[in-house]
Order: C-alpha cells, then structure tokens, then sequence
C-alpha cells in the first residue's frame, strides 16, 4: 500500500461507542432543531458514522412545550394521521398539538428527517421529548449540547 492511500474503518454495531445529550428547546424553531437533533441520533458528527450501523447517540429533548414556528406557521401547519379506516383521516393543527402533546410535535420533525427501515426506527428510539425541564435519565450524566445559532 501506498503512503496516499487510506484504509477506511467501519464500525460494528458492538463497537460503537454511545453518549448522552440533553437539548434545551427553548425558543428553537422546530425544523431547525430537529434537523441538529437527527445528526446526533444518526451519529453523523462523529468521524466513526458508518451508514448501516447505528453508531449515534441519546438525545434528550427538554422543554418541547416551548417550541416555536416562524411566521405564518403557527395558524397554517397541520399533522395528517389515517387510522386505517375508511373515512379516518385526521387533520390536527399545530396550535392543538402544541397544547395538548408538545412531545410528540418534536418526535414527528426529528423521525421524518431519520431513515425509513428498521435502522431508523431503532435510531428513533433513542429520542427521549419532555414537556417540561425536568427529564428521568440523570443516571446517565447526558452532557448539554449547545445548538447552532
């Protein structure tokens, strides 16, 4: 092998290394924070990223009730969900989800931006969303992520 050439490492599932992350969303806007968000999850910041592993961290959202959208979109955003019955579509605004699961409006942004497979949902599952600022995972000792401004 040559000095130029590089040999490029890919990480097995047993050896990636996972950290704790705790973000405040105070004042965020949704889309902005959660595209910061799914980078952790995916693990796409560290220089170990291997595509078909899930090599990301834990992220724990803080304060989802606090959350903003710009402009217009607070009155015009809307969730779609189909039941799966004829006739069970269901339109929510932004403004009711904001009132009554602010949780889940975080959650939505952050999955939609991850993979659609298997891999994407267990990447999903290390999304942890509070309402308020208190979180169950101290034990963990996350570290305070500080968002691009």
């Amino acid at each position: 092998m040559t000095q130029n050439q590089r040999i490029t490492k890919s990480v097995r599932k047993e050896d990636a290394q996972h950290e704790w992350w705790v973000v405040d969303a105070a004042g965020q806007t949704v889309g902005r924070l959660a595209t910061q968000v799914a980078t952790l999850l995916r693990g796409k910041h560290k220089p170990s990223f291997t595509p078909h592993v899930d090599c990301g961290d834990f992220v724990v959202v803080v304060n989802a009730d606090q959350i903003v959208l710009q402009g217009k979109r607070t009155e015009q955003k809307t969730y779609f969900h189909y039941t799966g019955y004829p006739g069970g579509g269901r339109v929510r605004t932004f403004q009711q989800l904001k009132d009554n699961k602010p949780e889940e409006i975080v959650e939505l942004a952050v999955r939609g931006m991850l993979p659609k497979t298997s891999l994407g949902k267990a990447i999903g599952k290390k999304l942890k969303v509070y309402r308020g600022s208190e979180h169950p995972h101290e034990a963990q000792q996350p570290k305070p992520f500080a968002l691009k401004a």
